[in-house]
């Protein structure tokens, strides 16, 4: 019998030595409780976030079990528009096709400009200044009354017409640079009187038309002008002329007389080879200063300017070209 009494006892020891392991894997399968007294004495006003205690704050093993996103991330059903009809009988049949919708005739007539009234279809006009750059243009559109400035650059404009600009009375500035200008009529300009800057560099000029006399700045650069597309004394009576240039044409002088009030001469890249003692100051009067006249180009023309040393005795400074 004692021998029996001793297995018994010892199966008993052996099965609680086992029964213990199971007990603890059971405690880790369990899922840790959230310290909420943690977050309850944190002083978020005073905390110093560092490296060093960015650990003691949160937790991140628990941070999986603290948000459930199931019910954060709304369903969606994949495909679905629209909610589905609540009756069957709403549901398109397979196959059938809509019925055309019949196009109703318009109530009233739809808005069209004056005749003879200006529109700003093919430009853009904003205030009084109209913009028609790279619009593919062929001759100046018809322009508002009240048009200041006008920029048509950049198109094909061949000629400028006498009726282009009449009764615009207060335009101030045209810029046509980079058109196909050949020709432009005697009276396009000379009658807006408060034209103030005429831009027509890069075109194919030959003669300059007449300009109102209250032109300030005249750029007609990059054209095909001879001496001979200028008219006798065309710039002696625009006393507010201040800037003229005429560079790159094919002039053969410089234009004379020039008007007290010029400021910038621009005759570069010219034929002029030649020059008279008058061209700027007067021979007679050499107590005359033309102070206004400081910027006169005549580089890259065929002139040696050191052979007219009595030319510019009246300029604050020497023009701008070959001495030698």
């Amino acid at each position: 019998m004692r021998p029996l009494a001793w297995v018994g006892i010892a199966s008993l020891c052996l099965g609680a030595a086992w029964a213990v392991p199971a007990k603890e894997g059971s405690r880790k399968v369990e899922k840790p409780k959230l310290d909420l007294a943690l977050y309850e004495n944190l002083d978020l006003d005073n905390y110093d976030l560092t490296l060093d205690s960015y650990g003691d704050v949160v937790d991140l093993s628990n941070y999986e079990e603290l948000y459930d996103y199931g019910d954060i991330a709304p369903k969606i059903e994949v495909g679905t528009l629209a909610p589905r009809p609540k009756d069957p009988e709403a549901l398109p049949k397979v196959g059938a096709t809509a019925p055309t919708p019949k196009l109703q005739p318009p109530t009233s007539s739809p808005v069209r400009p004056a005749q003879g009234l200006p529109s700003c279809l093919r430009c853009l006009c904003i205030g009084t200044s109209v913009y028609c750059d790279d619009a593919d243009l062929e001759h100046v559109p018809l322009l508002p009354p009240d048009t200041t400035y006008l920029y048509a650059r950049f198109n094909r404009i061949s000629a400028i017409r006498a009726g282009d600009f009449t009764g615009l009375k207060k335009l101030k500035r045209i810029d046509l640079t980079s058109n196909s200008i050949s020709w432009a009529d005697a009276d396009a300009f000379r009658l807006l009187p408060s034209l103030q800057e005429l831009i027509l560099p890069e075109n194919r000029l030959t003669a300059l038309p007449e300009l109102p006399r209250s032109i300030v700045r005249l750029d007609a650069r990059l054209n095909r002008i001879p001496s001979t597309g200028l008219q006798p004394e065309a710039f002696r009576d625009l006393k507010q002329l201040q800037f003229l240039h005429l560079s790159d044409n094919q002039l053969d002088y410089v234009p004379t007389p020039l008007p007290e009030s010029l400021r910038s001469l621009h005759l570069q890249n010219n034929n002029i080879q030649t020059m008279h003692k008058d061209t700027f100051c007067d021979s007679q009067d050499h107590s005359h200063i033309r102070r206004a006249l400081e910027d006169i180009r005549l580089d890259g023309n065929p002139i040696n300017l050191s052979l007219f040393p009595n030319a510019y005795f009246c300029l604050p400074r020497l023009p701008t070209g070959r001495f030698a």
